[in-house]
């Protein structure tokens, strides 16, 4: 009779031991990934009042006719919560290069944005234009220090919206309608246009009052 033959042995790679879950072991010299900051997002309606939870953050994000820094001064009712880029630039106009001043800006932004979320306080910024790495950096801002972020997409007609803004704003919109915004770690999104944009007259970070 055969000699019953021996299994054979096969040597797997330390990178291959786990398949491609997120546990896989990194290649010497890799980059860490990024901590993942998906959760299920919630779309909210329009309404004359919105209330998030205080010590949020807030982006207010449009095409720049629509003026989305303009809307958060108008409706946010707790003073100093507004932040935007135009304001940080106009501040640096003249004491800072050109050729540096927008990277400059960017810096001063994301150190006041962080100590405002640091310190517990509520956070509204207003972004002009749909650049994703722009919102996924803020967004990490926030939930490293565990606070909740939320986002409102402002519409405007097509013919205000510059060509360089479109397939920006078009991505965000199915991302929005196709429910994935959650993925960029947005917890709730809301989308305004049109009658609902002055129907809406104020934003407060308050708690819910206490059910009787």
């Amino acid at each position: 009779m055969p000699e019953p033959t021996t299994p054979r042995s096969v040597r797997i790679g330390p990178d291959e031991r786990t398949g491609w879950s997120s546990e896989r072991p990194r290649r010497d010299g890799a980059p860490p990934r990024p901590v993942d900051i998906s959760v299920r997002a919630r779309i909210l309606r329009p309404s004359d009042r919105l209330r998030y939870s205080p010590g949020s953050l807030l982006l207010v994000v449009g095409a720049a006719a629509s003026e989305p820094d303009r809307f958060a001064e108008r409706v946010v009712e707790e003073r100093g919560a507004v932040l935007s880029l135009a304001r940080v630039l106009t501040l640096l106009d003249g004491r800072v290069s050109l050729d540096e001043i927008e990277t400059r800006a960017r810096e001063l932004l994301d150190v006041a944005i962080l100590k405002r979320l640091q310190a517990g306080q509520s956070v509204v910024v207003a972004i002009q234009g749909f650049d994703e790495p722009e919102r996924e950096r803020l967004v990490r801002l926030a939930h490293g220090e565990k606070r909740p972020r939320h986002l409102i997409l402002i519409e405007t007609s097509r013919d205000q919206v510059l060509e360089e803004e479109r397939s920006g704003l078009d991505e965000l919109r199915r991302a929005l309608d196709a429910g994935e915004l959650g993925r960029q770690g947005f917890q709730t999104v809301l989308r305004l246009g049109g009658n609902s944009l002055t129907e809406l007259k104020r934003i407060v970070f308050q708690r819910p009052p206490p059910e009787d």
